[in-house]
């Protein structure tokens, strides 16, 4: 892997949004707020014509910035296996919250989440030219997790495999 670009959606961009850890033994099983922020490391073997790994802007990263407004903007979380989803769905019904259902609500699941979106968006956009390495989900200054593209590390491994064999190693 020669290239990487990073891209910052910070919590300053406004991605604000609720859920709960239904399955905490602490206060975290009570509704609560985020402004939400990502990163995204975006790696590429080779350059596009204008020198970029991934285009930042409508053409490529602007799919990805309309899909995170979409799932975590004035929204409300809820895991699949959340057992009082049907009364957040209510709410919904109710007009009084737009609810996400996502496999899991805590900053590992996700950046997992977050990661398979973006990653099927930049395959698209580049014909497979680059990918998603990694994305971090950050609740705040204090929490933050990442979930690593398991395609990239493998080929990480590879090039690295095949270098040390090409030095004779």
């Amino acid at each position: 892997m020669a290239y990487r670009s990073v891209k910052t959606y910070g919590a300053e961009r406004g991605l604000s949004c609720a859920y709960r850890q239904w399955a905490a033994d602490s206060h975290c099983q009570l509704l609560h707020g985020y402004s939400l922020g990502f990163v995204f490391d975006f790696a590429a073997e080779q350059l596009d014509a204008r020198g970029w790994v991934v285009d930042f802007g409508k053409a490529g990263f602007g799919a990805i910035r309309e899909w995170l407004h979409h799932m975590f903007d004035h929204t409300l979380l809820v895991a699949a296996d959340d057992p009082s989803r049907s009364e957040f769905e209510r709410l919904q019904r109710l007009g009084l919250a737009q609810v996400r259902i996502v496999p899991g609500v805590s900053a590992e699941a996700l950046a997992a989440h977050v990661f398979e979106h973006a990653q099927g968006l930049v395959d698209a956009a580049t014909k497979g030219r680059c990918w998603v390495a990694s994305v971090e989900c950050r609740e705040h200054g204090a929490n933050a997790a990442v979930f690593e593209n398991p395609q990239g590390v493998l080929r990480q491994v590879s090039a690295e495999a095949l270098s040390l064999a090409l030095k004779g190693l």
